[in-house]
């Protein structure tokens, strides 16, 4: 499975939605620092920023088909 964005120029823009929503869930995401820690580390951290972007990417979708 690809890491890269369907849309490549949605990345700077999904970088900022992790950002966002691991600050919101209380957890200090950095972008840059993947390489240092243990991979079970990682989805500690990433599985519930990713649940989270997930959810709310989805419920934006529903709002806009329901207003179509």
């Amino acid at each position: 499975m690809s890491h890269k964005p369907l849309v490549p120029e949605a990345k700077e823009k999904l970088d900022e939605l992790k950002t966002e929503y691991a600050n919101e869930i209380g957890i200090a995401y950095s972008n840059n620092d993947k390489g240092d820690r243990p991979s079970k580390l990682n989805g500690h951290i990433g599985g519930p920023v990713g649940g989270l972007m997930t959810k709310k990417m989805v419920e934006a979708f529903e709002n806009k088909l329901s207003h179509r």
